[in-house]
């Protein structure tokens, strides 16, 4: 079946990131992506969250821990994952929210 949506990284680094996670989250990572694709913006909780301004993350869990990857919908059928971390406190750090909000503006303006 083709997907509706098809993902992207902002960066390889980005990727990179998600892959250095432990193999359980990484692979709940790769489950809610799959779900981003079939579904787009109709994913909602708890697997995706809207962050305003365009900014949206997805909340992968398991055993290991919780991450959070920051995706945006661009032109067609796009989704740009921004950045992605594995949380360490129970609230999002804002260093990572600014991190993903700069790379969603270089995204709309160049994109």
């Amino acid at each position: 079946m083709e997907r509706l949506f098809r993902v992207e990284y902002y960066s390889p680094r980005v990727r990179e990131d998600i892959e250095s996670w432990p193999v359980d989250l990484l692979a709940r990572c790769d489950e809610l992506l799959d779900l981003l694709e079939d579904h787009g913006p109709q994913l909602g909780a708890p697997h995706s969250k809207a962050m305003g301004g365009g900014l949206f993350e997805i909340r992968p869990r398991a055993r290991s821990g919780i991450a959070r990857a920051f995706y945006c919908f661009c032109s067609g059928r796009v989704i740009t994952v921004l950045h992605a971390f594995v949380k360490k406190t129970q609230k999002t750090p804002t260093r990572e929210l600014l991190i993903a909000r700069e790379r969603l503006r270089n995204v709309k303006r160049h994109g």
